[in-house]
């Protein structure tokens, strides 16, 4: 009789253990993504959860574009944005144990005539300065230049860096920056010999068996299984709707790559595993994976802008070597972001318990990966009454437009209205030269200024007087927030800069146009330069 007990005892246990590994995933997820994405209005989401190693969830949601029936499903490209950063630290991570570089080499050894605006900088700035946002760079700065689409190559965005003025000294503050990971993929092609896109093929896509991730959407073809990107504008105001893809070859080792969370799931078990692929095969050594997952420099924590966002401010927080990091509930978070105009990405990776989630929409609601993401790390963390992330991200959300509208609206009721400009319009037109950026032009057509940015055929601007000598550029792209141009006159009333400004702080900080100087380009200049 002992003995059947002990049996039924220990039969309970076991069917205890297989019951819990049967919730290995959150009970409410497919509902809560639902809802999650019902409340942010996001037509279509993957979702995958990696746990010791294998993948527990794998999941598509909605549509990959709104009023067409093509599902979302784990095959699905989306672009990953800035979670290509880690790709590129993961590059650079194989050429330091191939002792092909080293992580504090000068940037220069390995790309001659790389120049940064201050000399000391431009010998001292090195490989790890370029993937730690550390350089002395401001936010976003350079960005401009190849956001949103440009003409331009890599060549001539890394050159054009020598012309951009610090914001801080080297390694004293961290500003995240896309431009110094532009740097980095072209240290690649020249350590290796290799293009940063052919290099990042051979040496991680096809060992992981990342078959169906591209660096480029210019590679998609008819028939593709993509996503395609969703935007209200950069107001958030309008009307959801499809635009078309970012062409990001120039900044590909910045933000290019796309690719489904089938493909993911598996960069997320090598990263896990500390670039361990199989029993006989490596991507990186577990000491470079140590330095990726090293804060090169630490972040003030952020303080939650409600009460039931308390629990996401981290103890710490710092970025390594593409990759963010921080702590939740006692665990530390290796983690990136990405986004695109219409797309955003998330992976997150808790090392303690072998676990990662991936999450990919074609929105760019940030509200819909947060509260998904805190969901399912409650329920890995055992947290017994998780907090109802959709609501509090919500919350946060209106919040933020209701107090960004608001002081729109105020610098319009404050603004001189009756005030006038100093000069005729036609005197405004003319073509402007910024040493970093280049080019833009205003002209006189139908009777109203047009600003035209050389480098970004998209952005094309109908200036309307907002007081004195600015004028707001209103972008005929709903996707590119709206900027102040104010003109400088000297005393004979002749126009000697201009520079702008984002209307709002809505806009994206890519869209750096306070990094802007423009001259105007005098005629006898202009005809030297024809």
């Amino acid at each position: 009789m002992r003995t059947q007990r002990r049996f039924a005892f220990i039969l309970a246990l076991v069917l205890l253990a297989t019951a819990a590994f049967g919730q290995a995933v959150p009970p409410d997820l497919d509902a809560w993504i639902q809802r999650s994405m019902k409340t942010f209005e996001v037509p279509g989401v993957a979702v995958a959860i990696v746990k010791d190693g294998r993948v527990v969830f794998s999941k598509g949601y909605g549509v990959r574009r709104l009023g067409e029936p093509a599902l979302v499903d784990e095959n699905t490209l989306f672009g990953i944005a800035s979670n290509t950063k880690a790709f590129t630290a993961a590059g650079l991570a194989i050429l330091v144990d191939e002792k092909k570089l080293a992580w504090d080499d000068p940037a220069n050894k390995h790309l001659p005539g790389f120049q940064m605006y201050d000399p000391w900088a431009s010998r001292e700035v090195s490989v790890r300065d370029l993937l730690s946002h550390r350089a002395g760079l401001g936010l976003g700065q350079g960005d401009l230049l190849f956001w949103p689409d440009t003409n331009v190559s890599r060549a001539e965005v890394v050159a054009a860096a020598r012309h951009l003025k610090p914001t801080t000294s080297m390694r004293t503050r961290y500003a995240y920056n896309n431009l110094m990971f532009v740097v980095a993929g072209e240290v690649i092609a020249n350590v290796s010999g290799q293009s940063f896109d052919d290099f990042t093929r051979d040496r991680i896509f096809r060992p992981l068996g990342m078959n169906d991730t591209v660096i480029s959407a210019s590679t998609f073809k008819p028939g593709v299984n993509f996503a395609v990107p969703h935007s209200r504008g950069w107001r958030f105001r309008g009307e959801l709707k499809p635009i078309h893809w970012t062409q990001d070859n120039t900044w590909a080792a910045a933000a290019g790559i796309k690719t489904n969370i089938k493909d993911l799931s598996k960069w997320v078990i090598a990263q896990l595993n500390r670039g361990q692929i199989d029993g006989s095969r490596r991507l990186f050594s577990e000491a470079v994976s140590t330095d990726m997952w090293t804060p090169a420099i630490s972040l003030r924590p952020s303080e939650p802008q409600i009460a039931a966002l308390k629990p996401t401010k981290p103890n710490f927080s710092g970025y390594g070597l593409g990759w963010q990091l921080r702590d939740y509930r006692g665990r530390k978070i290796v983690s990136h972001g990405g986004a695109l105009t219409g797309m955003l990405s998330t992976v997150q990776l808790v090392p303690e318990e072998k676990l990662g989630i991936i999450v990919l929409s074609n929105q760019e609601e940030g509200g819909l990966m947060s509260s998904v993401v805190y969901r399912i790390l409650d329920h890995y963390f055992g947290v017994t009454t998780p907090t109802d992330w959709i609501a509090a991200y919500k919350e946060q959300r209106e919040k933020n437009l209701r107090r960004e509208w608001a002081a729109e609206e105020k610098l319009t009721v404050e603004r001189n209205a009756t005030s006038k400009p100093s000069l005729e319009p036609a005197r405004y037109a003319g073509d402007y030269t910024d040493p970093w950026y280049g080019k833009a032009t205003i002209a006189l057509e139908n009777g109203g200024l047009v600003l035209r940015m050389t480098r970004t055929p998209a952005m094309i601007g109908d200036l309307q007087h907002w007081q004195y000598d600015t004028f707001k550029a209103v972008f005929r792209d709903p996707t590119v927030p709206d900027a102040f141009l104010t003109f400088t006159l000297d005393h004979d009333g002749k126009i000697t800069e201009m520079k702008m400004v984002p209307v709002s702080e809505l806009a994206d900080f890519s869209f750096d146009y306070q990094d802007l100087l423009f001259s105007p380009v005098r005629a006898k200049e202009k005809a030297a330069s024809e």
